[in-house]
């Protein structure tokens, strides 16, 4: 491909300003812009389009990754669509989690029972919608990534890599265990994306979590009884360990180790701390430098692992700054030059 990596950044459409068409990436990313589920802050459904218009700003040069501009990576248009219906939802999303928040309770209200079978479809219809558009560009030997919106959106990823028949991990870097069941009645929530990949997905046999912070009970207690299929790197344990001598690349060698060949990314922006993503959904304090998960990322694309698909999640723009946009856009390039390594290392 043409491409100047010392010029002025072009924004033709394309992540980055890359030159890349759908048909010539390796790495094709699909935008969701959904956020219907968020029961605290709104906005990540803005996220891939602030994200996209802040790429051009970057510059291109990654001192892991041998010609980091030449990446073929392509990122599918941001559905109007979805985003029209995302934005309808969310009006009755808003007043339904306000009623429970005052009291209210679902059984007792038919208007809201009607609001929560709405979402739901729709969420179906995206989640089906993209299990077939990642099994198509799988099909044509594509590294398919998922660039929401909020954390419940790459769920029909996760279902078409399961869909292989071959066993696989998840890399979770997050704040939240988002281990609920049907979180507020949404069984598609923000809340509960891993307890759905865990549950649709037999070929999901470990699920690793790094930095989880905010936790209830009840996902304390599926993870205790999880006999070993969930893994979890709680926050203050992490720094407990790290107070008391241990490094980060220690830790790091031990989380991957726990990962299986074929490994999936998960990464929620508020896995980091929240100074470097102040508007994402629910913020929670602690957390990791960008540096230090570029450092995880970059481990596990070196350590012989195959990444077979990857999301970040939970970007919102600020209503009068673009910081968020910024620390997501470098977030994304960081991910996108530790899989290409990878997927370089697997050609």
């Amino acid at each position: 491909m043409s491409f100047d990596p010392n010029g002025v950044g072009i924004a033709n459409g394309n992540l980055f300003g890359f030159p890349v068409t759908e048909n010539e990436a390796d790495i094709v990313i699909i935008p969701i812009p959904w956020d219907a589920t968020a029961s605290y802050g709104k906005g990540t459904s803005d996220g891939p389009k602030a994200i996209l218009d802040a790429s051009v700003q970057l510059d291109f040069y990654h001192p892991k990754l041998q010609n980091a501009f030449q990446t073929k990576v392509f990122m599918t248009a941001i559905s109007n669509e979805w985003k029209e219906i995302n934005t309808k939802l969310c009006v009755e999303a808003i007043e339904y989690i306000d009623f429970l928040e005052n009291g209210g309770k679902l059984e007792d209200n038919k208007d809201f029972q009607l609001t929560v079978s709405t979402i739901s479809e729709a969420q179906n219809a995206l989640k089906d919608n993209l299990k077939n558009r990642a099994l198509e560009l799988m099909k044509q030997g594509k590294l398919v990534g998922v660039l929401g919106g909020e954390h419940s959106t790459p769920l029909g990823l996760i279902e078409a890599i399961d869909s292989q028949n071959k066993p696989f991990g998840i890399l979770q870097i997050d704040a939240h265990a988002d281990l609920r069941d049907a979180y507020e009645g949404f069984e598609q929530s923000h809340a509960s994306i891993m307890f759905n990949a865990l549950k649709n997905c037999s070929n999901l046999t470990k699920l690793v979590q790094v930095g989880i912070r905010d936790i209830a009970q009840s996902e304390v207690d599926l993870i205790q009884n999880s006999n070993g299929r969930i893994a979890t790197y709680f926050d203050w344990d992490l720094k407990e360990s790290q107070f008391n001598g241990n490094t980060w690349a220690s830790q790091i060698e031990k989380i991957i180790s726990l990962l299986p060949e074929n490994v999936y990314i998960s990464f929620d922006i508020d896995g980091l701390s929240p100074e470097l993503c102040p508007n994402t959904g629910t913020p929670v304090a602690g957390g990791f430098k960008l540096e230090e998960i570029t450092y995880l990322l970059f481990k596990l694309a070196e350590s012989g692992k195959k990444i077979v698909g990857f999301d970040l999640n939970e970007v919102a723009p600020g209503k009068d700054d673009d910081w968020d946009a910024n620390v997501g856009a470098r977030a994304l390039w960081n991910l996108i030059c530790a899989v290409e390594l990878n997927r370089r290392s697997h050609v």
